[in-house]
């Protein structure tokens, strides 16, 4: 069985992973700041969210060329990269407190 989809979201996350295996030295060679790679993060899950609406919408409006097994994965996809984003966003707030309560 030979999904394009599968395919894709493996190779995004094999993209991902490759990135945080990254140096810091080579994340400040590249130029990137912290808050547009957050911002990108963001947009992806935002658009993976869009993606799986607008395919549910299809289906449910019956067109032909939206498959069942397109709307799950795309549901599902948007749904591990909404969880992935949550807990970013509460290691973010951990760490700022934690720094907020720091002895200065």
């Amino acid at each position: 069985m030979n999904n394009p989809g599968i395919e894709q979201m493996v190779s995004q996350l094999r993209a991902v992973a490759a990135q945080a295996g990254q140096s810091p030295t080579a994340t400040e060679a590249g130029g990137q700041d912290f808050s547009v790679l957050l911002k990108a993060a963001l947009d992806q899950v935002s658009s993976a969210q869009q993606e799986a609406r607008q395919l549910t919408q299809q289906f449910e409006l019956g067109d032909p060329n939206v498959n069942l097994q397109d709307v799950v994965l795309s549901l599902q996809k948007a749904s591990v990269s909404f969880q992935t984003m949550v807990q970013v966003r509460n290691k973010l707030v951990s760490a700022y407190q934690e720094i907020m309560n720091m002895q200065v």
